[in-house]
């Protein structure tokens, strides 16, 4: 069934009751993105909150001198979105562009706010979710600022590797805040 990786997903972070479980689901609806195309773009309001099924994405800025700055990529069993976007109803600073074809479930602004009022359980969730990001990116955040370029992508490699084999090095530099030209140096020092 389409759900249940959500439904595993869902379970790892909250217990939810069968019948729970089953009507959170049907809040959200397939789509299917194809390679190089766009979820989300810079300017447009984010209208979804998604949750990857299958494939890879990538979540990036374009900055005013035309650079791509990739805030972080969402493979299989991840949720994406630009939160501020989604929960402000403001232009989004985000693209996020499929790597791949890919399948996502999506969730709109309407009906997640509906389920927190209906479902006490789903608030919960999404306030454990939430907590649990914060701190993936607090950690990110500390090995940019304490850590080498190298010593980060090593890391990348070595903690994502599904995702590393999806993308190209220019992507990767991007993430890590390097040049491609530089990545390329620490590539043929290993």
């Amino acid at each position: 069934m389409i759900n249940d990786l959500l439904k595993e997903n869902i379970t790892k972070n909250i217990s939810f009751s069968t019948t729970e479980l089953e009507m959170f689901c049907r809040y959200f609806y397939p789509k299917t993105i194809k390679k190089k195309e766009f979820l989300l773009v810079q300017g447009e309001v984010c209208k979804f909150e998604g949750f990857v099924l299958d494939g890879c994405f990538r979540i990036f800025t374009i900055d005013k001198k035309g650079n791509e700055n990739t805030l972080y990529f969402a493979a299989k069993d991840w949720w994406i979105m630009d939160i501020d976007s989604f929960m402000n109803q403001s232009s989004s600073d985000l693209n996020i562009q499929a790597l791949e074809d890919s399948e996502v479930l999506l969730i709109n602004r309407t009906d997640k706010l509906a389920l927190y009022e209906s479902m006490p359980v789903v608030e919960k969730l999404f306030r454990v979710m939430s907590q649990k990001a914060l701190v993936a990116w607090q950690r990110r955040l500390i090995r940019n600022h304490s850590h080498t370029a190298k010593e980060r992508y090593l890391y990348f490699i070595e903690n994502y590797p599904n995702i590393a084999s999806k993308i190209n090095d220019k992507q990767i530099a991007s993430y890590l805040g390097i040049t491609h030209e530089f990545l390329s140096k620490i590539k043929k020092g290993n």
